[in-house]
């Protein structure tokens, strides 16, 4: 096991294209560090470069106590995980396991102790004689995880290892990767576009965005505490609602208003918690963009529309989910505005909700794609 560090990392293209920019990160030894973020955002390119699979970058890449730029990737001392499994099909799973031992010319009862060791780790002992055409998907990515494990690397390097598995079998799995960090506590990178992923897995999360670290935290701290409307947005499922709107100071309270009305003819506006007002009292007559979490949105308890803290909005679509179901409102000026709240009956396309919002789920952003919060 080691640390890993990556200090003023970027990759450019020849075409001109800047896949990474300035990427700043310290994993510690046994730390499981995921890397999240839309197609596009570099952190496979990041992974390849970890790797040494990606030639004429800037910056330093350090495994352990040794900077690796100029070191072969065969000599990096780590173990890559990939989507597509890279198995050899005329191998058995044993052989699949073994072959870069052999490559290294480790001695032959060495590596049966590792392969069978790893068997039973992963309980494939039963599958070692099989080829991979004979296995199902998630047998065929604990063999990959298996040849991983054989090396016993100083860090392991995954990239988005769980994409091809059906839904069911990513949540197994998921839980089986955990697991085994806990036990084998090699330091992990780990890439998906997958925040729920992100979530479960993660020690840490380095949220990515066209090339950059827009945040890097716990995967609590990430959700509770976004730095950007970016990072809110794609952290979080369903995804956070914004609105858009207006702050005013109404005596010693601000208030934020939305723009348009209710059925009923009444704005839409919303008194801030009293803790934001050192965030937001020099914002008074701006622009700014209210975030909140559809888990933080529940059907308002008669009395509760003057609190300040109400919407009353028609439904436009209802989607059951057991215990819980997403009710999709709208307003004139946001179409789309999603509460998670307690399954009952009466909730129906064309009625009219009233939701209350809980202020602790409530974030203020500047205007933008990336304006930062306000409240965090």
């Amino acid at each position: 096991m080691a640390q890993l560090s990556l200090k003023n990392v970027g990759k450019r293209y020849p075409d001109g294209f800047v896949a990474v920019k300035d990427f700043n990160l310290e994993a510690a030894d046994g730390e499981f560090v995921v890397l999240v973020g839309p197609s596009g955002c570099g952190k496979s390119t990041t992974l390849r470069l970890i790797a040494g699979l990606e030639e004429d970058f800037t910056g330093t890449i350090t495994i352990g106590d040794r900077v690796v730029n100029d070191v072969h990737p065969k000599d990096r001392d780590i173990a890559m995980v990939f989507q597509n499994y890279a198995l050899y099909p005329h191998m058995s799973v044993y052989k699949n396991m073994a072959f870069a031992l052999k490559l290294r010319k480790v001695p032959k009862a060495e590596i049966d102790r590792r392969v069978r060791e790893a068997a039973r780790i992963l309980n494939i002992e039963t599958l070692l004689e099989r080829k991979p055409g004979q296995l199902s998907g998630g047998q065929r990515q604990r063999v990959a995880l298996g040849r991983a494990i054989v090396r016993e690397p100083k860090a392991f390097l995954f990239d988005e290892p769980l994409s091809n598995l059906d839904a069911k079998l990513r949540v197994s799995t998921r839980a089986e990767l955990k697991a085994l960090h806990l036990r084998l506590r090699t330091t992990t990178i780990y890439v998906t576009h997958d925040q729920e992923e992100a979530m479960t897995l993660g020690d840490r999360i380095v949220v990515m965005a066209a090339g950059l670290i827009q945040q890097v935290a716990p995967p609590l701290t990430v959700y509770r505490k976004p730095v950007n409307r970016f990072v809110a947005s794609f952290v979080g499922m369903p995804p956070m609602n914004f609105l858009g709107g207006r702050l005013s100071r109404e005596g010693e309270a601000l208030v934020f208003a939305e723009g348009s009305n209710d059925p009923s003819g009444r704005p839409y506006t919303l008194r801030m918690p009293g803790r934001f007002g050192a965030a937001l009292g020099a914002w008074a007559g701006k622009d700014v963009v209210v975030g909140v979490r559809p888990q933080a949105l529940s059907e308002a308890r008669p009395g509760r529309e003057d609190d300040g803290l109400t919407m009353t909005m028609p439904v436009k679509v209802v989607e059951p989910l057991g215990d819980t179901m997403d009710v999709f409102c709208s307003t004139p000026g946001h179409p789309q505005i999603v509460a998670r709240v307690g399954a009952r009956e009466g909730i129906a396309p064309g009625s009219v909700v009233t939701l209350a919002l809980h202020p602790d789920g409530m974030h203020v952003f500047e205007p933008g794609e990336f304006g930062r919060n306000l409240t965090a």
